[in-house]
């Protein structure tokens, strides 16, 4: 009998905060700028500097803690991780590992077979390495420290998924609490949020862990549910065939499907820690906590709830909706400024969507404002354009975030309510086309479809379509 397998993994993910300086010294976080151009002796790593610690990351680091459940350490502080890399310039890391700053906190995940917890061992907050640029022409290695010193956040899961799927469930968790705090925008794509997977496979109904192994460069929820199977597979393979799993670190290739070996995973002892010197612990108190608390914001849980009671949204629409902070600020600051709740969401889940989808984009690259977002809707419903011309006016609107009534004015796209002008063009048409005339008064009803878009196409589609479906039945029926 085939012998059956779990898998067991853990995570280690890394958050960039949204502080506009550094942690330890104030050159900016900004993503994009041009190599070293945000750096200083302290984050390049010069004798002699010395670091300053950013008030904002600790409390950014609190923030998170609080909203994951987890017990936030009174007497916090770092500690000199040491390895030698590149892209590392003091030769040391500035992390915490003796007394991190949140311990024993979990958040609940939707699983087929309810609500899960998976556990956080702990969240320490360090800087992050600066870059390494592979220039293979020159066939040499450059490095940028911009990146040196952006304050991160590792979330330390304990290994309590059992599955892809709970694995990125968790991640959107994670993800979606830390964007409604504001504590970073969390683009997978721009590395301000990154995960490592620790993943090791044992037959079901083992208590004892496989050995382990950990897989870097994964920066999508599609390449980590990938690595996951492939390094799951990669395992059981070696197992079958009676060979022993190594303790490594390696790299995924989401182009082959495939994980290359890096190094040997290191453990803590490797790093030779001991506590920095160059700056005090951190005491934190009750009411510095107390304060963090009441600034949290209405989570994605609650915001949903509250969509379907005080708007009378469907359920579907709070779901979509609730699933980007951007997307919901978007729809309360549309219904502030006077747009029906249900319109605002139809064109934020329809045409939106479909715009952003198109343009490969995410809720958060959004440049439109609420209030032309709600001007459209109101102009829309006052029926001073028709859908087809909104949608038009809409997609100029995505691009370059135009005034939608100006934009309406200048291209005269108002709609034509004049009955006499629609009466007449009507008659003409029909005048023009006996056939369809007498396919209509046969029962072809399609054949009214025809002379109703002859008519569009005459108005150059400024005319309200129902005065037009209801001009050209009763002016059938006379023919």
């Amino acid at each position: 009998m085939a012998k059956v397998y779990e898998t067991v993994i853990g995570l280690e993910v890394h958050v960039e905060l949204a502080t506009k300086t550094k942690i330890f010294c104030s050159c900016s976080t900004a993503f994009g700028g041009a190599p070293n151009t945000h750096s200083c002796p302290v984050c390049a790593g010069m004798p002699g500097s010395l670091p300053v610690l950013n008030k904002q990351v600790v409390e950014y680091a609190m923030a998170v803690g609080l909203a994951t459940n987890c017990d936030i350490t009174r007497y916090t502080k770092f500690d000199r991780k040491n390895y030698f890399y590149p892209d590392n310039p003091q030769n040391y890391q500035i992390s915490q590992l003796y007394a991190p700053i949140c311990t024993n906190g979990y958040v609940e995940i939707d699983t087929p077979a309810g609500k899960k917890k998976i556990r956080i061992h702990e969240i320490h907050m360090e800087e992050d390495a600066g870059k390494l640029v592979h220039d293979e022409w020159e066939d040499c290695s450059l490095v940028d420290y911009n990146r040196s010193g952006v304050p991160l956040i590792e979330i330390v899961s304990e290994p309590d998924m059992r599955s892809a799927e709970e694995v990125v469930a968790y991640l959107d968790k994670l993800r979606l609490l830390i964007q409604y705090l504001g504590a970073s925008d969390c683009k997978l794509q721009e590395g301000s949020m990154r995960a490592d997977v620790n993943l090791s496979v044992r037959e079901m109904g083992a208590e004892e862990f496989g050995t382990r192994t950990e897989m870097k460069n994964l920066n999508s929820f599609k390449a980590i549910a990938r690595a996951i199977e492939g390094e799951r597979a990669r395992q059981i393979e070696l197992i079958e065939e009676g060979k022993k799993v190594i303790q490594e670190t390696r790299r995924w290739d989401d182009n082959k499907e495939y994980s290359y070996a890096m190094r040997s995973k290191e453990d803590a002892q490797d790093y030779r820690y001991f506590p920095e010197p160059d700056l005090v612990p951190v005491l934190i108190s009750q009411e510095w906590i107390d304060s963090v608390k009441e600034q949290q914001p209405e989570f994605r849980d609650e915001k949903r709830a509250r969509y379907v009671a005080e708007f009378g949204l469907p359920d579907y629409d709070a779901e979509i909706l609730t699933g980007s902070k951007k997307l919901a600020d978007m729809f309360e600051t549309t219904v502030a400024a006077g747009a029906a709740p249900k319109k605002a969401s139809n064109w934020l889940m329809g045409e939106t969507m479909r715009l952003l989808k198109e343009h490969t984009m995410e809720p958060e690259d959004i440049r439109f404002t609420a209030a032309h977002l709600a001007e459209l809707i109101a102009m829309t419903e006052a029926k001073e354009i028709n859908g087809s011309v909104a949608k038009e006016v809409f997609e100029q609107m995505f691009a370059e975030d135009i005034d939608p009534r100006q934009y309406v004015e200048e291209h005269g796209l108002k709609t034509v309510n004049d009955e006499g002008a629609l009466y007449t063009v009507v008659g003409e048409i029909i005048a023009a086309n006996p056939q369809s005339v007498a396919d209509y008064k046969a029962g072809k009803k399609k054949a009214m479809g025809f002379i109703v878009g002859q008519t569009m196409k005459a108005m150059k589609g400024k005319a309200d379509p129902a005065s037009v479906n209801k001009i050209v039945a009763e002016l059938m029926e006379k023919a």
